[in-house]
């Protein structure tokens, strides 16, 4: 029986969950500062990812609960989806190549740079395709998520030496595992649950509203 389009869209889009990527990342972080390989990357790294989720979570909450958004190009805030995948995908990418060839062959840490960056364009297609955000949503949040990843990657180099290849394994399992048996994260609801709180709003404002919002100010 074939797959319809739309449910691979929703497989592929599960691989930007906050839930799924961010303990991969702990692990790649953990794999980097043990014992002193890479520390100064792990730590840039670590740190522009927390800012990148506030800034990205800030925008949410300042549309949610304050209607701050802008309806000529379908802006209700930053994708997280897109953003997290920008700020993990390029670098687990080039771990996991170079946990496998060392550091004797840079052409294979490109490569998994290469297939990082696609997959995380990737994530931000599936983005759309389901209808959760507009292209400029998108967009801002790969331009946010690549700025974090390329942050750490100026701030520091990759280990020496190769890994051992649990690291490559582990990843792979759980990237090709949880998307399909793990149950969605709820994480959408969450941040607007703490949008309403610090607002006072009774409802969340939604594009549907902005939208409506924007046309009647066209007309008076």
């Amino acid at each position: 029986m074939p797959v319809e389009p739309h449910a691979l869209w929703l497989l592929v889009t599960r691989l930007g969950e906050a839930l799924i990527l961010l303990p991969a990342a702990a692990l790649l972080a953990l794999w980097l500062v043990w014992p002193g390989r890479s520390v100064r990357l792990a730590v840039v790294w670590m740190l522009g990812l927390g800012a990148a989720v506030g800034v990205t979570i800030a925008s949410k909450i300042a549309f949610i609960g304050y209607g701050l958004g802008y309806a000529p190009l379908d802006y209700t805030g930053i994708s997280g989806h897109s953003m997290l995948a920008a700020a993990i995908y390029p670098l687990a990418g080039m771990v996991t190549l170079h946990a496998v060839a060392g550091a004797t062959a840079p052409a294979w840490r490109r490569t998994g740079l290469s297939l990082g960056i696609a997959l995380a364009v990737l994530v931000g297609v599936s983005r759309i395709a389901i209808g959760a955000h507009s292209w400029v949503e998108v967009l801002m949040g790969l331009a946010l998520g690549a700025l974090v990843s390329a942050a750490a990657l100026l701030a520091g180099r990759l280990p020496t030496m190769r890994s051992a290849l649990w690291v490559p394994a582990i990843l792979t399992l759980w990237l090709v595992l949880t998307p399909a048996g793990a149950p969605p994260s709820d994480t959408h609801g969450l941040i607007t649950q703490w949008a309403l709180q610090v607002s006072g709003r009774s409802a969340p404002y939604t594009r549907g509203d902005m939208h409506a919002d924007w046309l009647q100010r066209q007309r008076l």
